[in-house]
C-alpha cells in the first residue's frame, strides 16, 4: 500500500507541474510605465485572451529596471520605451534587447505653471528636461525648435555643451524623468514626456506651450530579449497591440494628445 500511494502522489505531482508549465507558458508578463503604456495592455487584456494568452502587466515608474527584467527572464517584454532609447541602453548596458513592434508615439511637450507662452520667458530663466541621453537630446531638440536655444546638430545625441546660441542666457537643469512633473513649479519652463505629463493631469493638447511635431522618431515600442521575438507569445501581444481595436481606443481616449505609430 506504502508503495502504491507513493506512486500515486508522485503521478499526481508530475500531473500538477505539467498543469502549472501550461499555465505559466499560457501567460504574458509585460512591463510598462502605468500611462497610456499599462492602460494601452489593460485595454487589450480581452484581446489576448481570445488568443489564448492571460496578460500579467508589471507597472514601473522607472526607465532602467522594466529592460533589466527582461534582459535577465523576469519579465516577457516591456513597453514604455523608443528605439534611440533602447539602442543607448543596450549600448550602456551591453544587453541584447530587440524592437518587435512600434504601438503609439507621445510628443513631448514644454509645460509651465508660470507663463502662458515661450516668448514670455525671462532671461535667465530655469527650465527643466529629462536627464536620460534619449530624452534629454530630445528636450533640446524641442526647445531649438521653440526658438530658446540653438543647437550644434552635428553628433546623434546632444547635451547642453552642444548648445552654441542661447540668447536668453537660460539655464538647464537635468532631473529624472519621473520627476519633472513634480518640480515643474520650481521652474519657468519644463520640458516633459507625455506619459508623465498624463499621470500628472496635464493635457499636452491643453497644457503644453509647445509641443513635438509629428515627424519625430521617437515611437514607443514593444522589447524584448533578442531570440524571443519570434515566440508565439509576443507574437499574439504584437498582433493586438497593433490591431484596428487598439487604434480606435488610442484616438478614441486620448483625443490627439497620443498617436497611434502603426
Amino acid at each position: 500500500m506504502k508503495k502504491l500511494y507513493a506512486l500515486l502522489v508522485g503521478i499526481a505531482l508530475t500531473f500538477s507541474a505539467c498543469s502549472d508549465n501550461k499555465n505559466s507558458a499560457k501567460t504574458i508578463t509585460v512591463g510598462a510605465t502605468p500611462v497610456p503604456h499599462a492602460e494601452i495592455l489593460e485595454f487589450v487584456k480581452p484581446l489576448l485572451a481570445k488568443e489564448g494568452y492571460t496578460l500579467n502587466i508589471q507597472v514601473f515608474n522607472d526607465y532602467v529596471i522594466p529592460n533589466i527584467a527582461v534582459f535577465q527572464g523576469e519579465i516577457d517584454a516591456n513597453f514604455f520605451q523608443h528605439t534611440p532609447y533602447l539602442e543607448q541602453f543596450n549600448k550602456d548596458k551591453n544587453t541584447d534587447l530587440v524592437k518587435t513592434v512600434s504601438v503609439h508615439l507621445e510628443p513631448i511637450g514644454i509645460y509651465s505653471t508660470k507663463l502662458k507662452s515661450v516668448y514670455e520667458l525671462s532671461d535667465g530663466a530655469k527650465i527643466s528636461i529629462p536627464n536620460d541621453p534619449t530624452n534629454l537630446n530630445r528636450a533640446l531638440e524641442v526647445l531649438q525648435s521653440a526658438s530658446i536655444i540653438k543647437l550644434n546638430n552635428e553628433k546623434e545625441l546632444k547635451t547642453k555643451l552642444d548648445i552654441v546660441e542661447n540668447a536668453r542666457n537660460v539655464e538647464i537643469e537635468e532631473l529624472e524623468a519621473a520627476q519633472l512633473p513634480r518640480t515643474i513649479s520650481d521652474y519657468e519652463l519644463s520640458v516633459i514626456n507625455t506619459n508623465f505629463a498624463i499621470a500628472a493631469n496635464l493635457n499636452p493638447l491643453k497644457d503644453a506651450l509647445f509641443l513635438e511635431g509629428k515627424e519625430s522618431p521617437y515611437a514607443n515600442i514593444v522589447v524584448v530579449k533578442k531570440g524571443n521575438e519570434n515566440k508565439e507569445a509576443i507574437k499574439a501581444l504584437d498582433k493586438v497591440l497593433n490591431s484596428e481595436d487598439v487604434r480606435r481606443f488610442i484616438r478614441e481616449k486620448y483625443q490627439g494628445a497620443i498617436l497611434e505609430a502603426f
